[in-house]
């Protein structure tokens, strides 16, 4: 590694400016700064020294995601066998040396393009204002892939992706000045403009020619008891399919790493150990979703109303939004009390958009969305809060 820094710093005046490959400093800066620490550090003065800069930050986050993306892998692999075979009861955890690289054939490329688009705007936009590529694409770039279906076409995603980048965060400034969640962003994009391809009975299972083999997420299934045709005859019925404890670990349909409520968690632990996220909006978060769906229990009326509070924290992309968008630094409240109102009111309407709008039985995309919009009204109102208990405390004094 000594011998790659040596080469890497003997060829830094060739991209300095006046260098031969001045416009070419950005990706120098970026890629020797990413596999090396940066030789201008702070030596004195009143500052605080941290060995842990804003890529390795973003590194931790990616790690945090690693479990994620592993399992959903191999479940991405099982469900296409699942299609191939038209066998919903198969046995999860046979043959799973080739469900794995089954899995791996239709994920990685979904990866590889949306690092690949992301990137390349990164770089455009870097070259144009003369800065070094920012750090953020490196957890935006991951998590686009694992809120996806298993069969989006990657022309979609580069699509996605590129509006995401472009609008989402280049026309703010770049990386620290985006208004919402940069994959969500991407996410939504795709889901207003090609509904059929990010929802409904045959997207979640990769290569699914098959008849009769439905493809619904257990969130889809359970959305039906809305219509005059459920899938279910009943809530007992519809609970055989997707058992607590099969929703908790991830062997059900859904977007690639979102499945897995476990594997979150293991993220959400490696994020609140190492101080990235916070433990005040992932647990107000999961209240507020469980407040809600107990609230709608006490409603009752359909089966749908009726699911256990415990059930909506382990279905759909709750327990990864959670985690891994609603802590975004960057477009989550800032103050303390503000994190513990952004997540508790965006787990109430993520549950709230899930079950009174069964049109579109996952909330939490629009429900993080909007708490991104809210949070600096949040974080307005409790600084002058903040201020005005201090006013009266002065005036009494």
């Amino acid at each position: 590694m000594k011998f790659l820094e040596k080469i890497l710093h003997k060829n830094e005046s060739k991209f300095e400016k006046g260098g031969k490959l001045e416009k070419f400093y950005p990706l120098y800066e970026t890629l020797a700064t990413f596999a090396f620490t940066p030789k201008l550090v702070t030596t004195k003065g009143s500052h605080i020294r941290d060995a842990v800069d804003l890529k390795r930050t973003m590194m931790t986050v990616i790690l945090a995601m690693v479990p994620c993306l592993l399992f959903g892998i191999y479940n991405t692999g099982h469900w296409a066998e699942v299609a191939e075979t038209g066998n919903r009861a198969l046995d999860y955890w046979s043959n799973c040396g080739p469900k794995f690289l089954t899995g791996l054939t239709v994920v990685l490329p979904i990866i590889v393009v949306s690092y690949g688009v992301g990137l390349a705007v990164e770089f455009i936009f870097a070259m144009k204002n003369n800065h070094g590529l920012h750090e953020g694409f490196l957890v935006s770039g991951m998590l686009i892939p694992l809120i996806m279906p298993a069969d989006v076409p990657l022309w979609m995603v580069g699509v996605a992706t590129a509006f995401a980048v472009l609008i989402g965060k280049e026309i703010f400034g770049g990386t620290g000045m985006n208004v919402v969640n940069i994959a969500l962003t991407a996410r939504a994009f795709l889901f207003f403009a090609y509904p059929t391809s990010m929802s409904g009975d045959k997207v979640w299972l990769s290569g699914n020619e098959v008849d009769g083999v439905s493809g619904a997420t257990a969130l889809g299934d359970l959305a039906s008891f809305m219509s005059d045709k459920p899938v279910f005859e009943s809530l007992a019925a519809y609970n055989s399919e997707y058992s607590f404890c099969e929703s908790f670990f991830g062997m059900i349909p859904g977007s690639i790493g979102e499945t897995s409520t476990l594997a979150c968690l293991i993220g959400a632990l490696i994020l609140i150990l190492t101080g990235v996220a916070s433990l005040r909006i992932i647990a107000t978060f999961f209240a507020g979703g469980f407040v809600m769906g107990y609230l709608l229990n006490l409603m009752g009326g359909n089966p749908y109303l009726d699911l256990p509070a415990c059930y909506h924290l382990v279905i759909g992309g709750f327990a990864f939004g959670a985690v891994f968008m609603a802590t975004d630094p960057v477009t989550a409240s800032q103050t303390a009390t503000g994190k513990l109102i952004y997540g508790f009111f965006g787990g109430v309407v993520a549950i709230l958009i899930r079950v009174l709008n069964p049109a579109y039985p996952e909330g939490v995309m629009l429900a993080i969305l909007f708490m991104n919009v809210m949070a600096p009204i949040i974080d307005h109102y409790v600084v002058q809060a903040n201020i005005n208990r201090r006013l009266k405390r002065l005036k009494t004094t």
